[in-house]
C-alpha cells in the first residue's frame, strides 16, 4: 500500500493505451461516502517509475491540508502513467527508456551502444537515425510525410548539427565550448543524443493525450455518475498537464464534476484552447473551446525560468513541421503554455502569482498565472504557493 503524508490518498494507474485496473472509479467514489467533499487529482510529467512519481505526489500534496478551508474534506489521487525523461535531463536514461518501451528493448540497447561509443563515421549517425524511427514506430504507422517530425526523416548530420547549435544556444558560449569542444563528430553525437530526447518527447506527447482522453476522461465520467457530489480538481505538471487537459475530450459533455483545472508548466501548445490560430484563422487548437467542460476556472502557470519549455519545447514542436531553422524563438507559434500561458483565447486574464493568491481567481474562464517567483526551473513545482493557487482555483481554500 502506498504511504503518503496526506490521507485519504488513492493511486490511479493507466498504461500507454489508457487502460487501467478495474474498479478505480469505484475506489474514488468511495471517498465521497467517507465524507470527502473535494478530490485533487495530480498527474506527473516525465517521471518514469511509480516510486519516483509517488515521491513527487507526496511532496506536492504535503501543503494541502494547511490551505484547505473549513467544511472541506479533501481526498487525493496521484495519477501514474508510463512516461520517461525529457530534454531537461543532461544524459538520456537508457535503462528507464527500455523499461517504458519494453517492446523496443533491442532498439534501445543499440542506441545506447552507439551513444556511448560515438563511432567516428557518419554511417553510425545514419544508423542512429534509423533506430530513432524504429523507436517511435514512424516507419510502421503509415504517416504522411507532413505528419512525421522533420528530425526523424531529415539528413542526420545536418539535423544533429542543428541540435548541437540549440544546445550551445541554451548553454551559453563559454559552457557550450567546454561541453562540445571542437571535434565535429563528437559535436554531432551530442546533437544525436538530444535527438533521442526529442524522440521521447514525440512519443510522450502522443501518449499523454491518449491516456488523458481514453483513460482519465472516461473515469471522470463514471465518477460523475457514481459520486455526483464529489468536486474534482485536476492538476498536471509538464506532460501531465497535457494529459489532464486532454481528459476534457473524454469527459462526457453532461458531466459537471470537474470544478477546476490547473496546469503547472504545461508542455503543450499555448494555442491549444484557441478557436482560431493567429497564424491560421481557418484552424483551431487541438483542444479548442474545451475549457467549457471545466465547471470553474482553467489556470495555466508559466515561468520564464523554465529552460526546458523556453528552448527545447519550441525546438521539438517546430521540428514536427519544419527542419530548416532551429535557433531563435521569435516565432511564437511553437511556444508552450507553461512558458507564456494561454494565448489566443478571448477573455483570458493574466495575473502574477502574488496577485492571484491575494485577490483570488474568477469563477470561470482561462487565467494565465506568472509563477516565476517560485518556479525556478521546469521541475521546481513543490511549493505551498502552488498548493494555495490550486485551492484558490477550486474554491476550497481558507
Amino acid at each position: 500500500m502506498t504511504v503518503t503524508s496526506v490521507e485519504p490518498y488513492r493511486e490511479v494507474v493507466f498504461d500507454k493505451d489508457g487502460d487501467g485496473p478495474a474498479g478505480q472509479a469505484g475506489a474514488l467514489a468511495a471517498l465521497a461516502r467517507q465524507g470527502c467533499t473535494d478530490l485533487v487529482v495530480f498527474a506527473h510529467g516525465w517521471n518514469n517509475s511509480p516510486s519516483v512519481a509517488t515521491g513527487l505526489f507526496d511532496r506536492f500534496f504535503q501543503p494541502f491540508p494547511g490551505v484547505t478551508g473549513p467544511g472541506v474534506r479533501l481526498g487525493y489521487a496521484g495519477l501514474v502513467w508510463p512516461s520517461m525523461m525529457f530534454s531537461d535531463e543532461p544524459v538520456p536514461d537508457f535503462h528507464s527508456l527500455a523499461a517504458v518501451v519494453p517492446e523496443r528493448a533491442a532498439t534501445v540497447r543499440r542506441l545506447a551502444e552507439l551513444a556511448e561509443e560515438e563511432p567516428a563515421e557518419e554511417a553510425a549517425l545514419v544508423e542512429f537515425a534509423a533506430l530513432l524511427r524504429e523507436l517511435t514506430d514512424t516507419d510502421r504507422q503509415g504517416l504522411a510525410g507532413t505528419d512525421i517530425p522533420g528530425f526523424l526523416v531529415g539528413d542526420p548530420p545536418a539535423v544533429y548539427g542543428m541540435f548541437a547549435d540549440a544546445q550551445e544556444s541554451a548553454a551559453g558560449p563559454g559552457v557550450a565550448e567546454s561541453l562540445l569542444g571542437g571535434d565535429r563528430l563528437k559535436r554531432l553525437w551530442k546533437g544525436a543524443r538530444e535527438a533521442l530526447r526529442q524522440a521521447t518527447y514525440y512519443t510522450m506527447k502522443c501518449r499523454a493525450g491518449v491516456v488523458g482522453e481514453r483513460g482519465l476522461g472516461p473515469l471522470l465520467g463514471e465518477l460523475s455518475r457514481t459520486a455526483p457530489g464529489l468536486r474534482v480538481h485536476l492538476v498536471g505538471h509538464s506532460f501531465g498537464g497535457r494529459l489532464v487537459a486532454h481528459a476534457l475530450r473524454g469527459v462526457p459533455a453532461d458531466a459537471r464534476n470537474v470544478k477546476s483545472l490547473t496546469l503547472i508548466q504545461g508542455a503543450f501548445s499555448h494555442y491549444a484552447f484557441a478557436a482560431r490560430l493567429p497564424h491560421a484563422q481557418d484552424h483551431g487548437g487541438s483542444l479548442r473551446d474545451l475549457q467549457s467542460r471545466v465547471d470553474g476556472p482553467l489556470v495555466a502557470c508559466h515561468s520564464q525560468h523554465d529552460s526546458a519549455l523556453r528552448v527545447f519545447y519550441p525546438l521539438a514542436s517546430r521540428l514536427a513541421r519544419d527542419d530548416h531553422s532551429l535557433i531563435g524563438q521569435e516565432d511564437r507559434r511553437w511556444w508552450a503554455i507553461g512558458y507564456d500561458g494561454v494565448q489566443a483565447v478571448p477573455g483570458t486574464l493574466t495575473r502574477t502569482l502574488a496577485a492571484a493568491l491575494r485577490d483570488g481567481l474568477p469563477a470561470s474562464g482561462c487565467i494565465s498565472v506568472d509563477a516565476a517567483q517560485v518556479v525556478s526551473e521546469h521541475s521546481d513545482i513543490c511549493h505551498e504557493e502552488l498548493a494555495r493557487l490550486v485551492a484558490r482555483a477550486g474554491r476550497f481554500g481558507e
